[in-house]
């Protein structure tokens, strides 16, 4: 019988876990899925809008794997330091498989990007998400008395941040949004969102679906410059239009539609803008005032060059979203230019050769590209070569028999299934209690203590 862990119970290390257990050509094969958080799910939990519920109904179909008996959920368990480093793991399990996701912003590199009032956009994320880590303070002082914010980027993630800042408490309220974050935002005095990209419409990275979103929010009204939209040499050539991918021409013709119809009267009020580039924010009585863009340009080569002409956006709050990038996992090679840990079909690379045991899949393994459903492909490699890997791996055999025995003697405090269960109880009575549905608890005090004796803190909650 193979032992594998799995870190990380997002849709990767589910996945995982699902195609080693389903497979049959290794019979016996366990898995244990290990998580840094006491709760599953990834960034399904941590990651989707909160008023996406389409999205974030994806929890049943990973609840179904996780719940399967061959599957053993393990929260409250950290790889790397502090926690377990990657030669402990191997001493207790036949094969590890990271899958650690991608959790470190990128940022702009620009004068004034540590002004108060700039933040990243993952941070923003976090709290309205309830992750745990998330800088409890950071947006619930002055940050939301700002009335305009510049939101760089032109992904979803920063189409999801602008939809926020542009929704009416009314509407986040029947979400899992946490109770601060809901009060925060009830009082937010944001009214006009600037979502800049540096460089055309037509290669703008928000999907269709998310764009439409923008242009159908009660409280706000979504508004595009004819002028800019001209710029993008695509857009007035139905020819070349006609030769974009589906998902590019899609947000074209909605663009169009938004120019065509003008802006309708709304409390706020969220302007798409292209090519400006951010060169600068600028600084007024110790915060941010606004952002200093250079207009852009196409180049003729499907990039943009600068043009000496600038423009100042005034924002009180800017958030970048220009995408993330792997964080090192100690004991494990990394790839700092690619962000990602070196493999070949999901095996880890230690000085050109695959390290026996040791496997990558998701944003670890790729870098953070593709939609959730991306992840599925990117499991299946690596439990290919898992497998075809299995009778060597099973040649050896693991320190202890029971894994969890050994990480409770270590002083770590797992949190099991149940533990999780607890925690939705207890998220359910929160939002009873408030007189709303489940309400996320945003803290690691809160989440523990839900979960009970199996999780009282230990060194990898620390």
């Amino acid at each position: 019988m193979l032992r594998i862990a799995v870190v990380g119970s997002g849709p990767s290390g589910v996945y995982t876990a699902q195609g080693l257990v389903q497979q049959t050509r290794v019979p016996g094969i366990r898995v244990h899925v290990l998580d840094r958080l006491p709760c599953p799910y990834g960034l399904v939990r941590y990651g989707v809008a909160p008023d996406h519920e389409k999205i974030k109904s994806l929890q049943h179909n990973l609840r179904g794997v996780l719940t399967d008996e061959r599957i053993t959920f393990l929260g409250n368990v950290e790889a790397g330091a502090p926690g377990l480093a990657p030669a402990e793991l191997l001493e207790l399990y036949h094969a590890v498989v990271y899958c650690v996701g991608a959790s470190r912003d990128r940022r702009l590199g620009i004068p004034g990007e540590e002004l108060p009032g700039s933040y990243s956009a993952t941070d923003f994320v976090s709290w309205y998400s309830a992750h745990p880590d998330a800088p409890a303070g950071d947006f619930t002082g002055p940050a939301l008395t700002a009335r305009s914010a510049v939101v760089i980027g032109v992904g979803n993630v920063a189409v999801d941040v602008a939809r926020i800042l542009a929704r009416s408490a009314g509407e986040l309220r029947p979400t899992d949004v946490p109770q601060g974050a809901l009060g925060a935002l009830a009082v937010s005095a944001v009214r006009e969102v600037h979502m800049v990209g540096r460089r055309g419409p037509s290669q703008a990275r928000f999907t269709t679906k998310e764009l439409r979103e923008l242009g159908a929010l009660p409280s706000a009204a979504a508004v595009v410059d004819p002028a800019e939209l001209a710029l993008d040499p695509v857009y007035g050539s139905p020819a070349a239009a006609a030769a974009l991918p589906v998902v590019q021409r899609r947000n074209l013709e909605v663009l169009r539609g938004w120019a065509a119809d003008g802006a309708r009267e709304a409390e706020r009020r969220i302007a798409l803008r292209f090519f400006l580039r951010p060169v600068e924010l600028l600084e007024r009585d110790g915060r941010v005032a606004a952002v200093r863009f250079e207009r852009t340009a196409p180049d003729g080569e499907g990039g943009v060059r600068g043009t000496d002409r600038y423009e100042d956006v005034p924002a009180q709050l800017v958030l970048r979203a220009v995408g993330y990038r792997g964080e090192p996992l100690p004991g494990l090679p990394f790839d700092d230019r690619a962000g990602t840990v070196p493999h070949t079909a999901g095996r880890v690379l230690r000085d050109g050769l695959p390290s026996p045991g040791e496997y990558v899949a998701g944003w670890i393994k790729r870098g953070p590209t593709g939609v959730i459903g991306t992840n599925r492909p990117c499991a299946r490699e690596t439990v290919e070569s898992l497998l075809a890997d299995a009778p060597a791996l099973a040649a050896r055999q693991p320190a202890e028999e029971d894994p969890v025995a050994r990480l409770r003697a270590a002083g770590h405090r797992p949190v099991p299934w149940p533990g999780w269960l607890a925690i939705e109880e207890a998220e359910a009575a929160l939002g009873a209690s408030l007189g709303r549905r489940s309400v996320k608890i945003p803290d690691w005090e809160g989440l523990l203590a839900a979960a009970g004796e199996a999780g009282r803190p230990g060194p990898a909650a620390s």
